[in-house]
């Protein structure tokens, strides 16, 4: 199958919030639908830790997507009316310059050289990114999970870049129980032998690392209603348990060693750990002495819609109401949706039924 990427170099040098610059960087993205004349409807997604920037078949590439259910003509992102472009993060290994891409002043991977990652720098790149393409102002910024805070983040520092903004199941700030798990997922990374302080390769690769924090996350993307729900104490059938001591026995433990063998090699545990920290780092009450909603009040909006739900630990709704609230001050007319699935933190990737109905019905009204 064809590779559907396209690649937008960023301003060489391009500063990071903390410090250091990149030379020779650039982005990996995705679009869908055609650009108005007047380059009016642009609709831009930033995602969450892991996607890459398919986020929908295309014309080049027929494979499914992070988000098939929602980008599409017709569907919620009405590729009909609006040209999308899903970008992936600054740091990321899917396509995008991070610390598993070379160092073009060194020729030898970046790993640990990497300058320090904040979520404004994906913010920012993605900026030059609508810029280089010509656009002005987007229709719409879209920001998923840890792109919602990567959103607001972009949103903050160039004021009047969008007219509308779909946030969806995120937050305003990392909080101790998020920081918590993140920061048990970068220790098993980095207890991991091989992980030799970033220095692995395919013959001495932290698995066991990676794996382990790969199953952290799945546990919290979910709800334990839903867990109880689909898995009960269900026991695997004798044939199929682990034969070593303490193996898996139960059908939740195969569920997630699954999960964790699909993405041990499909993602770098170097990128992992920089957007992980990233994530905890990022708390836009830095931009207004300490006060979340004094911060979101100075982004300027015509229009959002705040979605999350109601079993989501990672992202708590009271976080979305936070970032609604805040909007709302800063002039935004603001729509507020609060689910009540059961699929906690992943129900935006999975019960895309309703949170397809939700945005589609407020991209309709812009």
């Amino acid at each position: 199958m064809a590779d559907a990427r396209q690649y937008f170099d960023l301003p060489s040098p391009f500063a990071m919030k903390r410090g250091g610059t990149l030379r020779g960087a650039h982005l990996s993205y995705e679009t869908w639908g055609t650009l108005s004349a007047a380059r009016d409807n642009a609709v831009l997604i930033l995602t969450g830790l892991s996607p890459s920037a398919h986020a929908a078949r295309n014309d080049i590439d027929d494979t499914p997507g992070w988000w098939e259910d929602i980008v599409g003509p017709g569907k919620a992102l009405d590729t009909n009316r609006w040209f999308v472009i899903c970008v992936n993060s600054l740091g990321s290994c899917k396509g995008s310059t991070g610390p598993a891409s070379s160092n073009p002043e060194t020729g030898e991977l970046y790993r640990l050289d990497f300058p320090e990652l904040t979520l404004e720098d994906i913010g920012n790149s993605a900026f030059e990114l609508a810029r280089g393409l010509g656009i002005e102002r987007l229709a719409a910024l879209v920001g998923c999970s840890m792109g919602g805070m990567a959103a607001l983040g972009y949103l903050i520092h160039h004021p009047g870049a969008a007219r509308a903004h779909v946030s969806v199941s995120t937050a305003p700030q990392a909080r101790p129980f998020a920081i918590a798990i993140r920061s048990l997922q970068r220790e098993a990374i980095r207890l991991d032998r091989n992980w030799n302080e970033g220095c692995y390769d395919e013959q001495h690769y932290p698995e066991i690392g990676i794996s382990l924090a790969r199953k952290l996350g799945v546990i919290t993307y979910r709800s334990a209603i839903e867990w109880s729900g689909r898995f009960g104490r269900i026991r695997l059938e004798p044939e199929k348990r682990e034969e070593e001591p303490f193996g898996a026995e139960f059908q939740i433990e195969s569920y997630l060693n699954a999960h964790a063998r699909r993405f041990v090699h499909a993602f770098d545990p170097n990128c992992y750990l920089y957007l992980s920290r990233a994530s905890d780092w990022f708390d836009i009450s830095e931009y207004a002495e300490g006060n979340v909603r004094a911060a979101l009040s100075r982004i300027k909006l015509q229009r959002a819609l705040v979605i999350g739900v109601e079993t989501d630990i990672l992202f708590p709704l009271e976080q979305q109401q936070e970032i609604a609230e805040g909007l709302r001050a800063g002039g935004a007319s603001v729509d507020f949706v609060g689910l009540d699935s059961p699929q906690g933190h992943d129900a935006f990737l999975v019960d895309t039924e309703r949170f397809g109905a939700a945005i589609g019905a407020f991209m309709a009204s812009l």
